[in-house]
């Protein structure tokens, strides 16, 4: 069976795959010849092709989200409700009593489009992620003995998010869906990769170390389906 991919010279100790919605990536350093790169997958074959059928089979699951007045959507692991409130001077959550859940109030009129509505929601999800982000990065890179120097936000479809040597962390905004001990797997294992740029028994040690539950974050991590945003 032939399978395309999309590949990438980057800075890394050995060849990387990556499966997602979008399909293969290959990550290989310069010293890595194209005939290495298709050995490799030739040995991982059956293991691309069980991902690719995982990837699929999450897919058929993802909900769409209605943009609208009303409509709900994960916030930190909880469902929260969007509301067109045209008279607040900005996107803001509020938290209801008597347990009704927690509002998010968009300084939108109540005439808004859906587009508008999702361009409000994302933009507010992905300034409270930068914040979030950037205060656990903080937090756990000091215990792990490493500095991190620049936090991009990504959208990338196959990926929760990357590292590279010179301490740039990128992360997936649409971690701000999930629980904050999903985002803290994410950030952690990132941050372990200044210290270990492959995923070695070396790297898996730096992570055990800060999150000795690592192997339940993880497979709880990997059944995560975000929302479709189209």
């Amino acid at each position: 069976m032939r399978v395309s991919y999309l590949f990438q010279r980057v800075r890394r100790k050995s060849i990387g795959f990556v499966v997602g919605p979008d399909g293969l990536e290959v990550r290989a350093p310069k010293w890595v010849t194209l005939k290495e790169v298709e050995l490799g997958l030739q040995e991982r074959g059956e293991w691309v092709l069980r991902k690719w059928a995982e990837v699929q089979e999450r897919q058929k699951n993802i909900r769409q989200i209605e943009w609208a007045d009303g409509a709900s959507l994960d916030y930190l692991g909880a469902a929260i409700r969007l509301r067109l409130s045209p008279e607040v001077g900005r996107s803001e959550l509020h938290h209801s009593d008597f347990n009704q859940g927690s509002e998010l109030k968009l300084a939108l009129p109540v005439t808004a489009e859906a587009s508008q509505i999702r361009d409000a929601v994302q933009a507010w999800l992905m300034r409270e992620g930068r914040t979030l982000f950037e205060a656990r990065l903080n937090f756990f890179a000091p215990l792990m003995g490493v500095k991190w120097c620049k936090l991009s936000l990504s959208n990338a479809g196959s990926r929760w998010g990357s590292a590279r040597i010179d301490g740039a962390i990128r992360l997936n905004w649409r971690l701000i869906h999930l629980k904050p001990e999903a985002i803290d797997y994410v950030v952690v294992h990132e941050l372990a990769h200044l210290r270990e740029m492959n995923h070695s028994p070396a790297f898996w040690k730096v992570v055990a170390e800060i999150l000795p539950d690592h192997v339940e974050r993880r497979k709880a991590l990997q059944k995560e389906n975000l929302a479709n945003w189209g």
